[in-house]
Order: C-alpha cells, then sequence, then structure tokens
C-alpha cells in the first residue's frame, strides 16, 4: 500500500467528470488499498479517488459512531456510488475537506440517505444511512460529480483553536 498525494483545490480533476467503473481487477484493488492508506493517514474519514487525481467513480469512508469514539470503525469501498434517496429533513454541520485544507464551512445535508453501489469486487451494495455517516456519504460522492462542499456552504472560514472536532472528510 501507498500513500499518495491529496489533490487541493484549485486543481482540475476535482471538478473533472470521473468514469465509471466496469473492471474489478487488481489495478482497482491496488488503488481501494492505497486510497484506504491514504485517508488513515491523513487522516480524514471518507476520500474519493478525484482526490487522489483518478478521474473514476470511487469513494472510501471509514467511519463508527458519532456518540461513541471507542465503537470499532467501519469501512466502506463504493464503486459507483449513487445516492438514490434522501430524506426532505436536512441538517447542518461543519465540514471539512482534505481537498480543501484550512477551511471549514457550515453545509444543510440530508438527514438520511439511500446510497447504492458495488463493491471492490463488483458486488451491488445498497446502505442506508443517518448522520454524520450519511453527511460523510454525500461530502464523497459530491466529490466524483465534481462538487465541492464550498459550493453547498452558505458560510466558509478558517478554523481557529475555538473550533474543535471538524472533520476532514
Amino acid at each position: 500500500m501507498t500513500v499518495r498525494n491529496i489533490v487541493t483545490f484549485p486543481a482540475k480533476v476535482l471538478r473533472a467528470e470521473t468514469e465509471v467503473i466496469n473492471e474489478f481487477d487488481q489495478d482497482l484493488s491496488v488503488l481501494v488499498d492505497d486510497m484506504v492508506e491514504t485517508m488513515r493517514d491523513a487522516p480524514g474519514v471518507g476520500l474519493a479517488a478525484p482526490q487522489v487525481g483518478i478521474s473514476k467513480k470511487l469513494v472510501v469512508v471509514e467511519f463508527g459512531s458519532e456518540l461513541d469514539e471507542s465503537f470499532p470503525k467501519q469501512l466502506y469501498v463504493l464503486v459507483n456510488p449513487e445516492v438514490i434517496n434522501r430524506s426532505e429533513e436536512t441538517v447542518r454541520g461543519i465540514e471539512g475537506c482534505l481537498s480543501v485544507p484550512d477551511l471549514v464551512g457550515s453545509v444543510d445535508r440530508a438527514r438520511v440517505v439511500t446510497v447504492t453501489a458495488q463493491n471492490q469486487h463488483g458486488k451491488p451494495l445498497k446502505i442506508r444511512a443517518e448522520g454524520w455517516l450519511a453527511r460523510i456519504f454525500q461530502h464523497e460522492i459530491d466529490h466524483i460529480n465534481g462538487i465541492l462542499y464550498t459550493d453547498r456552504a452558505d458560510e466558509i472560514w478558517q478554523p481557529d483553536e475555538n473550533d474543535q472536532d471538524v472533520p476532514d472528510v
């Protein structure tokens, strides 16, 4: 596994159209492993392929519980993910991003989402997520659609020592 460089704004790859993944081969496995290693090294809770310079529909997320940090984290590998349903109820939260360092923003996101995808072996997945996991999925899926959280934020600022626990999604 290799830690890859994280691409930062205004790199064009962050706005580029991404390709559907049709081959579930060794190259994909290497990319997934590298992205997981990069996400953990950053550290972050999610990473999309464009953030490592690859215009493909691939997202990795690792998250446990927003209520209990001792709860074991679960790794999600989402190939060709799509939000197919979202709650009308939204929740405002503060987001950061590995590709937009030194800034955070206040973003409204659906409280609950249903995501379809494939795992890294091509098996179909359907996940219903709530709370922070739903926010992370929406943030990362936005990345593969060329959207940054700053596009959705109604306020953006540089955090200071008073802004604690701002996640780098």
